[in-house]
């Protein structure tokens, strides 16, 4: 079986991540460049995957100005940096999986979507959750018919008060300037495994939500703009930052925010960058809370929440159909699915935790890694089939989009009028450019 060679334009924790399963798999797949701003871990990269000085990069440009040196490239830059790498590297040759989100904007992901119709390349997304064992266990018993026909959804994303926190407050995904709708960043996942489940397309949604709780309004009388400046409420705050960052561990998110994670250097990262500033006392604007209420071609419906006030770091879910009802619950100590039937009160537990250790989120990065190399690896005969390529994705993203507006004007948003008018505004863009 032929080995895919890959550039990583993102070294980062995700791309990182999807390298490491690349380390794992040498006979499937080998890392032959990368392009990282970020000097030091550039290096740690370059070293733990044996390359060359001259396969890496300063910038996706320089990489990208070459010749492909590489079967396919792992877009996985921030939020705002994936459209122009992922369409100059489609139009340099590569295979392309990108990390979701898409684009925070919409006409960017239609671009994509039609360039994506355009090029005899794989381009796929990274919604990584549809090749984890619950999602796709859950998607199979709905095929198959368990359930009868499905009706209605369900779903809650737990994002646990330390990890909004960390992510949406201090971190890379906490203004809009700088990365996108807390719907679009955090849950178009969830958008994604919405539509995949409902098994139609969605046509109307509406949505509320709001910061409510992570504003100057409600900081503690006399707490500092840092932590470690002295906060009176230090005891009390369970934000506050050493007990988040200095427990002794240097798995994430503690690596996220130094790359020495060494006791004095993290204190030092406390003193003077982001991830050590009250977390009522920081330029975050994403919402804390959000609802989402959908309504599918196929007349299923759909109810949304995802919320920053819960200890729980997953998801659950339930799903009802005409024969039975499903629950299900995954997260880091738990992979389990029950489902009830209506007619002989039999109840069916499947118990998937033994699959949490495959790779991160539950086996999906490993999972949509295996998938892409597969297909890179039989192309051109695999097309551009997988279970997330871009065109596919593009419809969830919509529905990100749409349920932000629709948190904006209060107003209950048709999918395919709001496509429409999106559409119309990518292709003015284009006529303009």
């Amino acid at each position: 079986m032929k080995q895919v060679t890959i550039a990583v334009i993102g070294a980062g924790q995700r791309g990182t991540g999807y390298a490491d399963y690349v380390s794992e798999h040498p006979h499937e797949a080998r890392i032959v460049a990368v392009a990282e701003p970020n000097p030091a871990r550039r290096e740690r990269f370059r070293l733990r995957h044996n390359l060359s000085e001259e396969s890496c990069f300063a910038s996706w440009q320089e990489l990208l100005d070459k010749p492909p040196l590489a079967d396919a490239a792992l877009v996985c830059t921030q939020d705002r940096q994936h459209f122009e790498p992922s369409m100059a590297a489609l139009g340099t040759g590569y295979h392309v999986l990108l990390e979701k989100p898409m684009s925070p904007d919409p006409r960017e992901c239609l671009k994509m979507g039609q360039r994506a119709e355009q090029v005899e390349r794989i381009f796929s997304i990274c919604h990584v959750l549809r090749y984890t064992s619950f999602f796709s266990t859950i998607k199979q018993l709905v095929t198959e018919g368990a359930l009868g026909r499905l009706i209605s959804i369900q779903h809650n994303e737990n994002v646990a008060f330390w990890h909004y926190a960390h992510s949406f407050v201090r971190g890379n995904w906490r203004n809009l300037r700088e990365s996108s709708p807390m719907i679009l960043a955090k849950s178009c996942h969830d958008m994604d495994i919405l539509h995949w489940l409902a098994g139609a397309d969605c046509l109307n949604l509406s949505s509320f939500g709001s910061l409510t709780h992570f504003t100057a309004a409600n900081a503690p009388s006399g707490a500092p703009n840092r932590c470690l400046d002295g906060c009176p409420a230090e005891a009390s705050c369970q934000y506050y930052a050493p007990k988040i960052y200095l427990t002794g561990k240097t798995g994430w998110p503690i690596s996220v925010i130094s790359e020495d994670t060494s006791l004095p250097a993290l204190v030092k990262v406390l003193e003077v960058g982001p991830y050590g500033r009250c977390v009522y006392h920081c330029d975050n604007d994403v919402v804390d809370h959000q609802v989402v209420n959908m309504e599918f071609a196929n007349e299923v419906t759909a109810a949304f929440t995802m919320s920053a006030f819960t200890s729980d770091v997953g998801r659950s879910l339930k799903l009802m159909g005409t024969k039975a009802e499903l629950r299900g619950i995954v997260d880091d100590q738990h992979n389990e699915i029950e489902i009830r039937d209506f007619t002989t009160g039999a109840i069916k537990h499947l118990d998937l935790t033994h699959m949490n250790n495959q790779g991160g989120h539950g086996g999906g990065d490993y999972g949509i890694m295996r998938n892409f190399i597969h297909l890179v690896q039989h192309f051109p005969a695999s097309g551009n089939q997988s279970e997330t390529a871009v065109g596919k994705s593009v419809q969830s993203h919509l529905m990100a989009f749409a349920a932000e507006e629709s948190r904006l004007t209060r107003t209950t948003i048709n999918l395919p009028e709001f496509t429409q008018r999106i559409q119309a505004l990518a292709n003015q863009g284009s006529s303009d450019g």
